[in-house]
Protein backbone atom coordinates (compact mmCIF):
# COMPACT_ATOMS: atom_id res chain seq x y z
CA UNK A 1 0.00 0.00 0.00
CA UNK A 2 1.24 3.45 -0.97
CA UNK A 3 0.06 6.62 0.76
CA UNK A 4 -0.38 10.03 -0.84
CA UNK A 5 -1.56 13.53 -0.03
CA UNK A 6 -3.85 15.80 -2.05
CA UNK A 7 -4.32 19.55 -1.54
CA UNK A 8 -5.59 22.42 -3.65
CA UNK A 9 -2.42 24.46 -4.18
CA UNK A 10 -3.66 28.05 -3.85
CA UNK A 11 -2.33 31.55 -3.36
CA UNK A 12 -3.31 31.50 0.31
CA UNK A 13 -2.15 27.98 1.24
CA UNK A 14 1.20 26.48 2.17
CA UNK A 15 3.56 26.83 -0.80
CA UNK A 16 3.80 23.78 -3.11
CA UNK A 17 7.56 23.39 -2.60
CA UNK A 18 7.33 23.68 1.20
CA UNK A 19 4.41 21.25 1.30
CA UNK A 20 6.22 18.75 -0.92
CA UNK A 21 9.30 18.78 1.31
CA UNK A 22 7.12 18.17 4.38
CA UNK A 23 5.22 15.37 2.67
CA UNK A 24 8.43 13.63 1.58
CA UNK A 25 9.99 14.06 5.02
CA UNK A 26 7.06 12.15 6.55
CA UNK A 27 7.46 9.19 4.21
CA UNK A 28 4.52 9.63 1.87
CA UNK A 29 4.81 8.25 -1.64
CA UNK A 30 3.05 10.99 -3.59
CA UNK A 31 1.60 14.50 -3.60
CA UNK A 32 -1.33 15.45 -5.82
CA UNK A 33 -2.72 18.81 -6.92
CA UNK A 34 -6.16 19.39 -8.54
CA UNK A 35 -6.75 22.12 -11.10
CA UNK A 36 -9.29 24.59 -12.41
CA UNK A 37 -8.18 27.31 -14.78
CA UNK A 38 -11.00 29.52 -13.50
CA UNK A 39 -14.60 29.35 -12.28
CA UNK A 40 -17.29 31.25 -14.23
CA UNK A 41 -19.12 33.72 -11.99
CA UNK A 42 -22.49 32.51 -13.34
CA UNK A 43 -22.12 29.28 -11.31
CA UNK A 44 -24.75 27.51 -13.41
CA UNK A 45 -23.17 24.05 -13.20
CA UNK A 46 -23.85 22.44 -9.82
CA UNK A 47 -20.79 21.32 -7.89
CA UNK A 48 -20.99 17.54 -7.21
CA UNK A 49 -19.73 18.11 -3.66
CA UNK A 50 -22.67 20.21 -2.46
CA UNK A 51 -24.42 23.58 -2.84
CA UNK A 52 -21.51 25.84 -1.87
CA UNK A 53 -18.37 25.73 -4.00
CA UNK A 54 -15.22 26.24 -1.86
CA UNK A 55 -13.12 29.22 -2.86
CA UNK A 56 -10.02 27.10 -3.55
CA UNK A 57 -11.61 26.15 -6.86
CA UNK A 58 -10.90 29.61 -8.26
CA UNK A 59 -7.65 30.27 -6.38
CA UNK A 60 -5.53 27.39 -7.68
CA UNK A 61 -2.02 27.90 -8.98
CA UNK A 62 -1.27 26.68 -12.48
CA UNK A 63 -1.09 22.90 -12.14
CA UNK A 64 2.22 22.25 -13.88
CA UNK A 65 4.02 25.21 -12.34
CA UNK A 66 2.97 24.02 -8.86
CA UNK A 67 3.96 20.42 -9.61
CA UNK A 68 7.33 21.55 -10.94
CA UNK A 69 8.03 23.42 -7.69
CA UNK A 70 7.04 20.32 -5.72
CA UNK A 71 9.31 18.09 -7.80
CA UNK A 72 12.24 20.50 -7.54
CA UNK A 73 11.97 20.57 -3.73
CA UNK A 74 12.13 16.77 -3.39
CA UNK A 75 14.11 13.77 -4.58
CA UNK A 76 11.89 10.72 -4.04
CA UNK A 77 8.35 12.06 -3.83
CA UNK A 78 6.10 11.36 -6.81
CA UNK A 79 4.05 14.33 -7.97
CA UNK A 80 0.62 13.88 -9.50
CA UNK A 81 -2.18 15.77 -11.20
CA UNK A 82 -5.34 15.01 -9.33
CA UNK A 83 -6.90 15.70 -11.74
CA UNK A 84 -5.76 17.44 -14.90
CA UNK A 85 -8.63 18.79 -16.99
CA UNK A 86 -7.38 17.50 -20.32
CA UNK A 87 -10.51 18.80 -22.06
CA UNK A 88 -9.37 22.36 -21.28
CA UNK A 89 -5.81 21.96 -22.57
CA UNK A 90 -4.26 21.79 -26.03
CA UNK A 91 -2.97 18.21 -26.41
CA UNK A 92 0.32 19.12 -28.11
CA UNK A 93 1.19 21.63 -25.38
CA UNK A 94 -0.02 19.27 -22.64
CA UNK A 95 2.04 16.41 -24.07
CA UNK A 96 5.13 18.61 -23.80
CA UNK A 97 4.28 19.74 -20.26
CA UNK A 98 3.81 16.15 -19.09
CA UNK A 99 6.96 14.94 -20.82
CA UNK A 100 9.05 17.85 -19.53
CA UNK A 101 7.88 17.42 -15.94
CA UNK A 102 8.48 13.68 -16.04
CA UNK A 103 11.92 14.13 -17.61
CA UNK A 104 13.10 16.84 -15.23
CA UNK A 105 11.72 15.05 -12.15
CA UNK A 106 13.59 11.85 -13.08
CA UNK A 107 10.40 9.95 -13.82
CA UNK A 108 8.31 10.96 -10.80
CA UNK A 109 5.14 12.22 -12.48
CA UNK A 110 1.72 10.54 -12.10
CA UNK A 111 -0.84 11.71 -14.65
CA UNK A 112 -4.33 11.85 -13.16
CA UNK A 113 -7.00 12.98 -15.61
CA UNK A 114 -10.74 13.58 -15.73
CA UNK A 115 -13.61 14.94 -17.75
CA UNK A 116 -14.71 17.66 -15.34
CA UNK A 117 -18.13 18.86 -14.24
CA UNK A 118 -18.28 22.59 -15.00
CA UNK A 119 -19.86 23.08 -18.42
CA UNK A 120 -19.36 26.87 -18.46
CA UNK A 121 -15.67 26.53 -17.58
CA UNK A 122 -15.19 24.13 -20.49
CA UNK A 123 -17.16 26.34 -22.84
CA UNK A 124 -14.74 29.19 -22.16
CA UNK A 125 -12.03 26.87 -23.53
CA UNK A 126 -14.11 25.98 -26.58
CA UNK A 127 -15.13 22.53 -25.33
CA UNK A 128 -18.65 21.17 -25.80
CA UNK A 129 -19.71 19.55 -22.50
CA UNK A 130 -21.54 16.75 -24.33
CA UNK A 131 -18.39 15.83 -26.23
CA UNK A 132 -15.95 16.04 -23.33
CA UNK A 133 -15.39 12.31 -22.93
CA UNK A 134 -14.74 11.72 -26.62
CA UNK A 135 -12.42 14.73 -26.63
CA UNK A 136 -10.62 13.45 -23.54
CA UNK A 137 -10.02 10.04 -25.10
CA UNK A 138 -8.77 11.46 -28.38
CA UNK A 139 -6.42 13.89 -26.64
CA UNK A 140 -5.01 11.08 -24.51
CA UNK A 141 -4.55 8.91 -27.58
CA UNK A 142 -2.88 11.78 -29.42
CA UNK A 143 -0.51 12.46 -26.52
CA UNK A 144 0.48 8.81 -26.37
CA UNK A 145 1.46 9.01 -30.03
CA UNK A 146 3.55 12.13 -29.35
CA UNK A 147 5.30 10.50 -26.39
CA UNK A 148 5.98 7.28 -28.27
CA UNK A 149 6.91 8.34 -31.81
CA UNK A 150 9.69 10.46 -33.24
CA UNK A 151 7.27 11.61 -35.93
CA UNK A 152 3.79 11.77 -34.44
CA UNK A 153 0.48 12.21 -36.24
CA UNK A 154 -3.10 11.79 -35.09
CA UNK A 155 -6.38 12.02 -36.98
CA UNK A 156 -9.53 11.60 -34.93
CA UNK A 157 -12.95 13.19 -35.06
CA UNK A 158 -12.02 16.08 -32.75
CA UNK A 159 -8.20 16.04 -32.68
CA UNK A 160 -6.15 16.32 -35.88
CA UNK A 161 -2.52 16.96 -36.70
CA UNK A 162 -0.08 15.79 -39.35
CA UNK A 163 3.40 14.47 -38.41
CA UNK A 164 5.23 16.58 -35.84
CA UNK A 165 8.52 16.48 -33.92
CA UNK A 166 8.23 17.00 -30.19
CA UNK A 167 10.82 16.46 -27.45
CA UNK A 168 11.58 15.71 -24.68
CA UNK A 169 10.01 12.31 -24.40
CA UNK A 170 8.90 11.22 -20.91
CA UNK A 171 11.51 9.41 -18.87
CA UNK A 172 8.91 6.79 -17.92
CA UNK A 173 8.30 4.67 -20.97
CA UNK A 174 6.10 4.58 -22.88
CA UNK A 175 4.64 7.41 -20.73
CA UNK A 176 3.81 8.25 -17.11
CA UNK A 177 0.98 6.13 -15.70
CA UNK A 178 -2.45 7.57 -16.50
CA UNK A 179 -5.20 7.44 -13.86
CA UNK A 180 -8.82 8.31 -14.57
CA UNK A 181 -11.02 9.98 -11.98
CA UNK A 182 -14.71 9.11 -12.20
CA UNK A 183 -17.38 6.68 -11.11
CA UNK A 184 -19.78 4.19 -12.62
CA UNK A 185 -19.62 1.60 -15.40
CA UNK A 186 -18.68 4.08 -18.15
CA UNK A 187 -15.75 5.38 -16.12
CA UNK A 188 -14.52 1.84 -15.49
CA UNK A 189 -14.74 1.05 -19.19
CA UNK A 190 -12.73 4.18 -20.01
CA UNK A 191 -10.05 3.11 -17.54
CA UNK A 192 -9.75 -0.24 -19.27
CA UNK A 193 -9.71 1.33 -22.72
CA UNK A 194 -6.94 3.91 -22.34
CA UNK A 195 -5.68 4.25 -18.75
CA UNK A 196 -3.38 2.52 -16.28
CA UNK A 197 -5.39 3.09 -13.14
CA UNK A 198 -8.67 4.22 -11.59
CA UNK A 199 -8.97 7.11 -9.09
CA UNK A 200 -12.34 7.11 -7.30
CA UNK A 201 -13.28 9.46 -4.45
CA UNK A 202 -14.13 7.46 -1.35
CA UNK A 203 -17.39 9.30 -0.56
CA UNK A 204 -18.71 8.67 -4.08
CA UNK A 205 -17.36 5.18 -4.67
CA UNK A 206 -20.41 3.24 -3.46
CA UNK A 207 -19.61 -0.47 -3.08
CA UNK A 208 -15.88 -0.17 -3.67
CA UNK A 209 -15.25 -3.92 -3.61
CA UNK A 210 -17.92 -4.54 -6.23
CA UNK A 211 -16.60 -1.70 -8.39
CA UNK A 212 -13.05 -3.08 -8.31
CA UNK A 213 -14.34 -6.56 -9.12
CA UNK A 214 -16.23 -5.05 -12.07
CA UNK A 215 -13.09 -3.21 -13.19
CA UNK A 216 -11.06 -6.41 -13.15
CA UNK A 217 -13.73 -8.27 -15.07
CA UNK A 218 -13.78 -5.60 -17.74
CA UNK A 219 -10.00 -5.74 -17.99
CA UNK A 220 -10.06 -9.50 -18.56
CA UNK A 221 -12.79 -9.14 -21.17
CA UNK A 222 -10.64 -6.56 -22.98
CA UNK A 223 -7.58 -8.79 -22.93
CA UNK A 224 -5.75 -6.72 -20.31
CA UNK A 225 -4.01 -7.95 -17.18
CA UNK A 226 -6.34 -6.86 -14.34
CA UNK A 227 -3.41 -6.76 -11.91
CA UNK A 228 -1.74 -4.10 -14.06
CA UNK A 229 -4.59 -1.63 -13.46
CA UNK A 230 -4.15 0.12 -10.12
CA UNK A 231 -6.73 1.74 -7.84
CA UNK A 232 -5.91 5.00 -6.04
CA UNK A 233 -8.54 6.07 -3.52
CA UNK A 234 -9.04 9.79 -2.85
CA UNK A 235 -10.12 11.47 0.36
CA UNK A 236 -9.70 8.58 2.78
CA UNK A 237 -10.41 9.00 6.50
CA UNK A 238 -7.59 9.03 9.04
CA UNK A 239 -8.57 5.56 10.23
CA UNK A 240 -6.25 2.56 10.07
CA UNK A 241 -9.13 0.08 10.15
CA UNK A 242 -10.79 1.78 7.18
CA UNK A 243 -7.50 1.72 5.28
CA UNK A 244 -7.19 -1.99 6.04
CA UNK A 245 -10.62 -2.58 4.52
CA UNK A 246 -9.53 -0.75 1.36
CA UNK A 247 -6.46 -2.95 1.10
CA UNK A 248 -8.67 -6.04 1.45
CA UNK A 249 -10.77 -5.09 -1.59
CA UNK A 250 -7.78 -4.27 -3.80
CA UNK A 251 -6.88 -0.59 -3.36
CA UNK A 252 -3.20 0.10 -4.15
CA UNK A 253 -2.86 3.73 -3.02
CA UNK A 254 -4.70 5.69 -0.33
CA UNK A 255 -4.68 9.48 -0.60
CA UNK A 256 -5.41 11.73 2.40
CA UNK A 257 -6.93 15.18 1.81
CA UNK A 258 -5.52 18.39 3.26
CA UNK A 259 -7.35 21.71 3.49
CA UNK A 260 -6.00 24.54 1.38
CA UNK A 261 -4.41 26.28 4.31
CA UNK A 262 -1.20 27.45 5.95
CA UNK A 263 1.48 25.50 7.82
CA UNK A 264 -0.27 25.81 11.19
CA UNK A 265 -3.20 23.72 9.97
CA UNK A 266 -1.46 21.53 7.40
CA UNK A 267 1.52 20.19 9.34
CA UNK A 268 -0.43 18.74 12.32
CA UNK A 269 -2.73 16.96 9.88
CA UNK A 270 0.26 15.61 7.97
CA UNK A 271 1.65 14.21 11.21
CA UNK A 272 -1.70 12.58 11.98
CA UNK A 273 -1.91 11.00 8.54
CA UNK A 274 1.69 9.81 8.78
CA UNK A 275 0.86 8.07 12.05
CA UNK A 276 -2.09 6.28 10.44
CA UNK A 277 0.07 5.19 7.50
CA UNK A 278 2.75 3.86 9.87
CA UNK A 279 0.14 1.95 11.88
CA UNK A 280 -1.13 0.29 8.69
CA UNK A 281 2.40 -0.57 7.53
CA UNK A 282 3.28 -2.15 10.87
CA UNK A 283 0.07 -4.17 11.26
Amino acid sequence: MDFGIVMFATDYAMRPDELAAAVEERGFESLWFPEHTHIPVSRQSPWPGGPDLPKEYWHTHDLFVALSLAAAATTRLKVGSGICLVVERDPIILAKEVATLDYLSNGRFLFGIGGGWNAEEMANHGTDFKLRWKLLRERVEAMKVIWRNDEAAYHGELVHFDPIWSWPKPLQRPHPPIFLGGHGPKALQRVVRYCDGWMPIVVRAGDLGAEIKDLRGRAVAAGRDPNAITVSLYGIPADADAVGSYIDVGVHRCIFSLPSAGRDKVLPLLDRYAAVAEKVRSS
